[in-house]
């Protein structure tokens, strides 16, 4: 064979082999990936403790719910994330993961909440270094009933090609210092196109607890989508959520929803002139007669006095310069009374989230 035939030859057979193992690889997250259930019912685990005076919740006494990202124990913060236009996507070691998720937990543990609600709970990912994180939440809530919710089971992402995403099989934790009497997960809808394999699945769950007057408190814990700039998408997710919510209190509930909107919770409209897809205002229009937003009870000045509960994590956090958004929040029936609000500002020691406590009575 003529040397001029090999200089065309071997850079094929490369060209050839790389595009087979692509398209394998496709081929590959296509078959594997596989949404949950619209519905499932979720398994309830009592605690390992036994807590005292926690048979009902009672009506008028002050309870305290929690809400916090923890970011898959990634976000310390130094950490910039490649889908935020960062340069990482894995956290940097188990020992860092191990870490910030404790620290993300004791943090929640020390404000000795009633409920307690966790998104971006790595039960077995490469971006967290398949550490088990829910087992390291449960150590610091051995008296609360627990329960938790896949958002999704994700195949490898081979992307970025320098540090694969991988594999990721995460949820939401909920921990409640009162007995669980049922749990669900619904589904929510998602982009069909391939924005699904980085934005991932997306859910939310129900948990109901027994009040002293027959009635019961509806805990909803939701994580919407980040990554998708499709409007249908957005409002399918909020028109579901905010159709289930009515249908609680219809049914006679308290209602309490909680978690990452991924949406502007603090604002009443646009104040940014680049508008990320986790950063379009909450669209108050969809909220259903009897809910509000918590933050809506506050004043211009005193939400501008207020620490946000959310990073941009394009850059490592720097105080006066790093973009904050508030993305956290409450959102409750009119059957319960407000009582405390605040975001817990730590600097975004553990996450690029914050952690936001909401106290509140139920009323007769």
């Amino acid at each position: 064979m003529k040397k001029r035939n090999l200089f065309w030859i071997v850079p094929l057979i490369f060209i050839g082999i790389v595009a087979v193992v692509v398209g394998v690889y496709v081929a590959y997250v296509f078959l594997a990936y596989e949404r949950l259930p619209g519905r499932m019912d979720l398994e309830i685990f009592p605690p390992e403790e036994t807590a005292e005076d926690t048979a009902a919740l009672q009506v008028g006494a002050e309870y305290s719910a929690v809400t916090y990202n923890i970011g898959f124990g990634a976000y310390t913060p130094d950490f910039s994330f490649f889908m935020d236009g960062g340069t990482e996507s894995v956290a940097a070691s188990e020992e860092s993961v191990t870490a910030a998720v404790g620290g993300a937990a004791r943090c929640a543990r020390r404000l000795d909440p009633d409920f307690a609600l966790f998104q971006e709970v790595d039960l077995k990912a490469t971006r967290s270094h398949y550490v088990n994180e829910s087992k390291l939440i449960d150590r610091f809530f051995p008296e609360y009933w627990r329960v938790f919710a896949v958002n999704y089971d994700s195949p490898f992402l081979f992307y970025p090609v320098s540090e694969p995403h991988g594999r990721t099989k995460a949820g939401m934790a909920t921990y409640s210092r009162f007995p669980v009497e049922t749990a669900v997960r619904y589904a929510l809808p998602i982009s069909e196109n391939f924005d699904k394999f980085f934005d991932l699945d997306r859910c939310f769950s129900v948990v109901t607890v027994p009040v002293e007057n027959g009635r019961k408190l509806a805990v909803f814990h939701v994580h919407l989508s980040a990554y998708s700039d499709d409007a249908r998408i957005r409002e399918g997710q909020t028109d579901l959520l905010m159709n289930a919510l009515a249908a609680a209190y219809r049914d006679g509930n308290y209602v309490l929803c909680a978690g990452d909107f991924n949406h502007d919770m603090k604002n009443l409209t646009q104040t940014t002139e680049e508008i990320f897809s986790w950063a379009h205002v909450f669209p108050r229009e969809s909220l259903p007669e009897h809910f509000f937003i918590v933050q809506d009870l506050f004043s211009e000045e005193e939400k501008a006095a207020m620490p946000d509960s959310s990073r941009n994590a394009d850059i490592p956090f720097t105080p006066g310069e790093s973009m904050t958004i508030t993305l956290d929040s409450f959102i409750v029936s009119d059957n319960i009374e407000p009582v405390g609000y605040r975001i817990i500002d730590h600097g975004f020691l553990y996450s690029d989230h914050q952690p936001v406590e909401f106290s509140f009575r139920l009323k007769n």
